[in-house]
């Protein structure tokens, strides 16, 4: 029998003393079997890497005790030992981000939970995390040691306006939860595990009980007629393109879109709305402003960006880089400025003119990407003055899209830099052994 046992710095109940009393053979980071008491005949394995002690774990012939920080089967170890056909007996602490947002005194059903420790801890899964809390006024991260530390996410949140908290050794005798503000703690170096936590102080309490943590899902209509957005002398990429558009953008939690040339920003909201990281580029002053006041009636953040292009796209080299842009307006200079700095994995362009679809065609196609494309000639049904029905033919646009080789990997491996990610501890796991050189100060 396996038991997991988690541990967050209060006293064991009886059900987890009595597990580790029975135990022949105890496994967990020294700092966890140095904190309980291990029976004296029962074999210490200390957690390095999960596979070799999970092999131990499943080898044994005797009761097996599994220590493991918080709630172990989250973003924990129980994941791994169902996955080896283990069926385990499970006692859970408090998890470390519940114990966080207490610590600040927040509730914490509102927030969308992030976990840095994917198989692309290198850089992969930290950019999808930044993306996703960028996106949503409260956000919990799990951090990892590498690319994951919270110094990736720290200045980000920090610059949208976000109060952000470090919370680290939750439940030792040296946890610390700190405010980080902009020039004060930004840049230190934090201790793990530790968990961001970035806050929209504007909405640090949704205003009524949600029904579901985090983001939710996928909004109830999109492709929203044109009269849902204020927009300037119909400067506004029609309904039916629109549909088409995010199709291949994939707009989706942990991605970033940016809507070049955004006009009403109707491209930018609907991405938001599918709880993407929008970012509006936009020349025209006013219609900043209005893109603004669009994305406040209908209820999502979306970053606007005021200048020129190209110029205002190289502004944003340190920002989160796009996974998708579209392109509603711009030259061909910005579109190629704009695939040769940022490669984003996707590309939608809307063309009115029919002299620009070669062009474009051939420049997304000489940038690595496989390129499609139609031509949308939509009519609409209107009423005649006798009642009858009619169609009203709307201008045609052609979309072009372009989609990398390489993309849909995500979270298969691929990091940030193109390189192979590994896998990284989670809550509840076992300790790399670099991780846990660096937490026991061997390193």
């Amino acid at each position: 029998m396996i038991t997991v046992i988690g541990l967050d710095g209060g006293r064991l109940g009886e059900q987890a003393t009595a597990a580790l009393q029975t135990a022949t053979c105890v496994a967990g980071a020294r700092r966890h079997l140095d904190a309980v008491d291990v029976p004296e005949n029962a074999r210490r394995i200390p957690m390095g890497g999960l596979d070799p002690v999970l092999d131990q774990v499943m080898a044994w012939d005797g009761p097996v005790a599994v220590l493991a920080s918080g709630d172990p089967g989250f973003f924990g170890v129980i994941r791994a030992l169902r996955a080896r056909g283990a069926r385990p007996r499970v006692v859970p602490a408090v998890s470390s981000v519940a114990t966080a947002f207490a610590r600040i005194g927040l509730p914490w059903d509102d927030a969308v939970i992030l976990s840095a420790h994917g198989r692309a801890a290198s850089g992969r899964s930290a950019h999808r995390a930044l993306a996703a809390a960028l996106a949503h006024p409260k956000a919990a991260i799990l951090t990892a040691p590498g690319s994951a530390e919270p110094g990736a996410f720290i200045p980000e949140l920090l610059r949208t306006g976000r109060e952000v908290y470090v919370a680290q050794r939750l439940g030792a005798d040296d946890e610390e939860v700190a405010r980080v503000e902009h020039g004060v703690g930004a840049g230190r170096t934090w201790a793990h595990p530790n968990v961001v936590l970035g806050v929209d102080p504007r909405h640090a309490v949704a205003p009524s009980m949600t029904w579901m943590p985090g983001h939710h899902g996928a909004p109830d209509g999109w492709a929203l007629p044109e009269g849902e957005f204020s927009h300037r002398e119909s400067m506004i990429t029609k309904a039916e393109v629109r549909a088409l558009a995010l199709a291949h953008l994939a707009p989706r939690p942990g991605t970033v879109v940016w809507d070049v040339g955004a006009g009403s920003g109707s491209v930018a909201i609907e991405c938001a709305r599918f709880g993407a990281y929008a970012v509006a580029f936009e020349k025209n002053t006013d219609d900043c402003a209005r893109i603004r006041r669009n994305a406040r009636a209908h209820g999502v953040r979306v970053e606007v960006s005021e200048g020129h292009a190209p110029a205002s796209l190289r502004d944003r080299a340190d920002r989160p880089a796009p996974d998708a842009i579209f392109f509603g307006g711009g030259d061909d200079t910005v579109i190629a400025e704009a695939l040769r700095h940022h490669q984003p994995e996707r590309v939608v362009a809307a063309l009115a003119s029919v002299d620009r679809v070669r062009p474009v065609h051939d420049l997304i196609a000489a940038s690595g990407y496989g390129v499609s494309g139609t031509q949308i000639q939509a009519s609409r049904l209107a009423p005649l003055p006798n009642g009858s029905l009619r169609f009203a033919a709307v201008n045609p646009v052609t979309l072009l899209w372009g989609l990398r080789p390489d993309a849909g990997e995500g979270e298969s491996g691929r990091a940030a830099d193109g390189t192979a990610g590994r896998p990284a501890r989670a809550e509840g796991t076992a300790d790399h052994p670099e991780q846990q050189r660096e937490r026991e100060g061997t390193t």
